[in-house]
């Protein structure tokens, strides 16, 4: 019976074997690698255009907000567009709520 015991029991040196957490650590660098650029780096790039978009509107280009309104721009001010919607009708717009520029103002040289 003691025998069986003694079989039971656990090695000496039984750990994880050497390099193990070596293995680990560069599995997870590449995971994140991947995810930088997949997610990460893709989603910075968008949100860099749509603030130079936001910070290059101008008076008489053609937009839609992020609501689905579509209009004209007939003032900016620091945080707020107004927006021509149809013949004398004007609504106030946060910047942060146009969607897309979908024409630029003619230039006037």
């Amino acid at each position: 019976m003691f025998n069986l015991a003694h079989a039971m029991g656990q090695a000496g040196g039984g750990g994880a074997p050497k390099g193990g957490d070596m293995q680990f650590i560069i599995m997870m660098i590449v995971i994140f690698a991947i995810f930088y650029f997949l997610l990460i780096r893709p989603q910075k790039k968008k949100q860099q255009d749509l603030r130079k978009m936001i910070e290059s509107l101008k008076h008489g280009d053609m937009v839609i907000t992020t609501g689905g309104v579509h209009g004209k721009i007939t003032g900016l001010t620091e945080n707020v567009v107004t927006i021509e919607i149809a013949d004398k009708v004007k609504i106030k717009v946060s910047r942060g709520h146009i969607g897309a520029v979908i024409q630029k103002a003619e230039e006037t040289e």
